[in-house]
């Protein structure tokens, strides 16, 4: 026997590091000092940016939003929404990203999708100015079926010392802003696939009026990414605290960034959740105060700022292209001895 009998193809792996190593080299910064293929991947931090560098690291996957890809054989967008996510995950402390690595494990490789895969992981690291540094492509017969994978990100960035973002200095009376999601985003989807798919019947080329599309594209719609439009605000010191609404939603994650002694009194009425939301609510049944806690329900981003700069970063948001964002809500104190918490109106 060989290992192409037992499942892995090391010509087929080769294959793919050719196909992909011109998409992670477009995405080189210059603080690149290897290449794809290294058994590490080397960068060097420039000292002159920053007195007291801190940096930020996170490590993440996109779910069962893999399902969908597959079912509708669609690989292009996956990778972005890797990238994206973990992404704003370092900018709710205030980082830039350095740079990304990425682990794509299959059950047989396919050269052409880990191209479409990586093409999107690739793309999402030009887009927010990141590098690419290298990765891990795993063949593993038998632990996943033919077509399917699994993929996971590596993300380090950088912050100022003095910059670090961790709301300490959040008080009472501060104001929420919230920006929109682009749909799911990343995280939901387990519940959102057995609605959609189980209850209502529907599958991934179903065309749906009330969403002007597909339910795959739907469910396909990327994950945003929000570091051009928040780090001019952070560079001005006009952010507080930040939450990036992810599994558990609004209830779960804005709590995250609270001191003790506050709480997030949001009011539900302030913006308009979008359609894929309400379809879910209504062929789930599913509570509202449950779908809060799945889903973020259209606000992908929140920030915490100060009352009298609201309207200002409010202006500064519109201007530059955020035209949904808005106040969602203020700071409230928590009760006596109470931990962070958010209470809903509406």
């Amino acid at each position: 026997m060989d290992y192409r009998q037992a499942g892995v193809d090391i010509d087929a792996g080769n294959e793919t590091v050719r196909r992909i190593r011109s998409l992670a080299r477009s995405t080189f910064t210059p603080g690149v000092l290897s290449d794809i293929g290294s058994f590490g991947g080397l960068f060097s931090l420039d000292r002159d940016r920053f007195r007291e560098p801190v940096l930020v690291s996170s490590a993440d996957g996109v779910g069962t939003k893999l399902r969908v890809a597959f079912m509708t054989g669609r690989h292009d967008t996956i990778g972005a929404d890797l990238v994206n996510h973990c992404v704003n995950d370092i900018l709710v402390q205030g980082a830039q990203p350095l740079f990304f690595l990425d682990y794509l494990a299959t059950g047989r490789l396919a050269p052409a999708v880990a191209e479409q895969v990586i093409g999107g992981v690739a793309r999402g690291c030009r887009e927010n100015g990141c590098a690419l540094i290298g990765g891990e492509t795993a063949e593993m017969p038998g632990f996943f079926a033919d077509g399917e994978y699994d993929i996971a990100g590596f993300i380090v960035g950088v912050v100022e010392k003095s910059k670090v973002i961790d709301g300490r200095t959040i008080v009472p009376g501060d104001v929420l802003i919230g920006l929109p999601s682009a749909g799911l985003h990343t995280n939901g989807y387990s519940l959102a696939r057995r609605v959609l798919f189980e209850k209502a019947g529907w599958r991934a080329d179903t065309f749906v009026p009330r969403l002007g599309t597909t339910v795959g594209d739907a469910l396909l719609a990327p994950h945003r990414s929000y570091l051009s439009v928040v780090r001019p605000l952070i560079a001005r010191d006009l952010v507080k605290g930040l939450a990036h609404i992810t599994g558990g939603g609004l209830t779960d994650n804005l709590p995250r960034t609270l001191p003790e002694g506050c709480a997030a009194d949001i009011d539900r009425e302030s913006w308009s959740v979008p359609a894929i939301f309400r379809l879910l609510q209504e062929h789930g049944a599913i509570a509202g105060d449950e779908m809060f806690r799945a889903f973020n329900m259209g606000v992908g981003l929140i920030l915490v700022v100060s009352a009298g700069d609201a309207d200002g970063v409010i202006g500064a948001l519109r201007s530059a292209g955020e035209s949904g964002a808005r106040v969602i809500g203020t700071i409230a104190a928590a009760p006596a001895g109470g931990a962070p918490s958010v209470r809903y109106e509406g």
